[in-house]
């Protein structure tokens, strides 16, 4: 998992473990169906919106997902006198500030990103409706036309493709030679590390699998850049029993990573399955070992996670991962 997604994940625990059940959870912590029910059956409670909490627990703790919340989320615990802990990705937080900063500056604000996925609604959610524009697409790219073309600055979703994302920038940096670019790389280090590790060992893969659930932007990505660099055939999956074993066929290269929110322990039991039914070796394509962390919110601090409280998700308390 990537360091937001630990992150997040670990605020949930701390808050149930000094708090107690139930902790309420705005949007799923993180796109990862295994760990969200784990999250569950030990006290977390899932709502879309703050008005489904129940009057009765106004003063449990609420969690804010990773992915970011747009300010009215905040504006409302803030009126509602909530007791909240903000676990947005702090890649995802630094976008948010860079969208302001171009605001500020007096620039339209350009979102490079996917409709609908809660971290584009957070960033745009930062600023007033009329002041940032979508773009999804090269052909959105192509066919805007800003209101003044020398007052524009762009941003983009932290889990795009590197690729597709590079070709709307080159497009709209054609178009308006004076768009301003964003202080740093909005992208962040967990999707392209994964992006280029994918890219590295599908060339002659006759199956590739990516671990991720379908709701997640950067698994679904990785898919993408498989099928590009040469898989055969590259399939999202979620957990080892959707793994359709007799269309499979013979296979002689099988490829296999994970999005960044999806546990080791998943990616422990697709391998374990494979050496039940074929005879296999294992070689590790590694581009970056990656060894980030966040610390969790100031109020947690002075909870002490033991590897027991992880093992759910990480499988045996291993944090490391080489891609």
């Amino acid at each position: 998992m990537c360091a937001g997604v630990d992150r997040a994940i670990r605020i949930v625990i701390a808050a149930l473990k000094k708090y107690g059940a139930p902790v309420y959870v705005r949007h799923e912590i993180v796109h990862n169906r295994y760990v969200v029910l784990g999250l569950a059956n030990r006290g977390a409670v899932f709502v879309e919106e703050l008005n489904e909490i129940p009057h009765e627990h106004q003063e449990r703790p609420v969690i804010f997902s990773a992915h970011g919340i747009p300010r009215y989320v905040l504006e409302e615990a803030k009126n509602r006198n909530l007791f909240y802990f903000d676990a947005t990705c702090p890649l995802v937080s630094k976008v948010h500030k860079q969208a302001i900063r171009h605001f500020r500056r007096g620039s339209h604000v350009i979102l490079i990103g996917h409709a609908g996925h809660p971290e584009v609604l957070g960033t745009m959610g930062q600023l007033k409706a009329s002041a940032v524009t979508l773009i999804e697409s090269v052909g959105d790219a192509k066919r805007y036309q800003p209101q003044n073309s020398a007052r524009l600055g762009f941003v983009t979703q932290t889990t795009l493709s590197v690729e597709d994302t590079d070709a709307i920038i080159r497009i709209l940096k054609q178009r308006f030679p004076l768009i301003e670019a964003p202080a740093s790389e909005s992208i962040c280090y967990a999707t392209t590390n994964r992006q280029d590790a994918v890219r590295m060992a599908a060339p002659g893969s006759d199956l590739f699998l990516i671990v991720g659930a379908s709701n997640s932007s950067n698994s679904q990505r990785l898919v993408e850049v498989a099928k590009r660099a040469g898989a055969v055939h590259a399939v999202l999956i979620q957990q080892v029993n959707e793994i359709n074993w007799n269309d499979l066929g013979d296979l002689r290269v099988v490829g296999l990573s994970a999005g960044a929110s999806a546990p080791e322990i998943i990616v422990s039991e697709i391998i374990e399955a494979f050496g039940k039914r074929y005879d296999i070796f294992i070689e590790l394509a590694e581009t970056m070992q990656e060894c980030e962390t966040f610390p969790v919110n100031r109020g947690l601090r002075d909870v002490i996670l033991t590897s027991n409280d992880m093992a759910f998700i990480n499988g045996h308390g291993h944090r490391e991962r080489n891609l």
